[in-house]
């Protein structure tokens, strides 16, 4: 790890409701989708929250031993920490999962965006759309939105995780 930092909000331990099991949530800072009805509003600014290199993440991480969710704001605006936090918590074998805006396709065909196709588990894609909106989805919260199963997707050839 050569010591990038996140731009953290906030980190909840043992949550339930971003990903199956018990989880630590690490919501980032910023986010330029602005999705109308967004639950989380105060993650669009980009200069909230706090400073934590990849190396204070990872300690975090194994003091809880669970599994991690990164959400926000939208974690791809910090792409290149999140890199680096994503395969350093792989090698500990730490399942992660991502929340972004972005849909699968647009971060496919983005070089600055794909590495993370490769980083993660699992990837809830797509903006939240409150035409869409279902109280009733699990682990999100339109219905446009994917869980898609990154380790078992290739390409165009998505696969839905479940």
């Amino acid at each position: 790890m050569d010591g990038k930092s996140l731009r953290v909000l906030e980190i909840i331990d043992g949550t339930i409701v971003d990903g199956p099991g018990l989880r630590t949530s690490v919501y980032l800072a910023g986010c330029r989708h602005r999705c109308p009805g967004c639950h989380n509003p105060q993650s669009w600014d980009f200069g909230a929250g706090y400073d934590m290199t990849v190396a204070q993440l990872a300690e975090h991480v194994a003091e809880n031993g669970f599994n991690v969710t990164f959400s926000g704001g939208d974690p791809l605006y910090q792409t290149d920490a999140l890199l680096e936090a994503c395969r350093a918590l792989r090698a500990e074998g730490v399942k992660i999962w991502i929340y972004t805006g972005f849909t699968y396709e647009q971060i496919l065909v983005d070089p600055s965006l794909s590495p993370v196709l490769k980083a993660a588990d699992v990837l809830v894609d797509g903006p939240f759309v409150m035409a869409e909106r279902d109280t009733q989805l699990r682990f999100r919260g339109s219905r446009n939105q994917r869980l898609i199963d990154l380790n078992r997707s290739v390409g165009d050839d998505i696969v839905l995780w479940d």
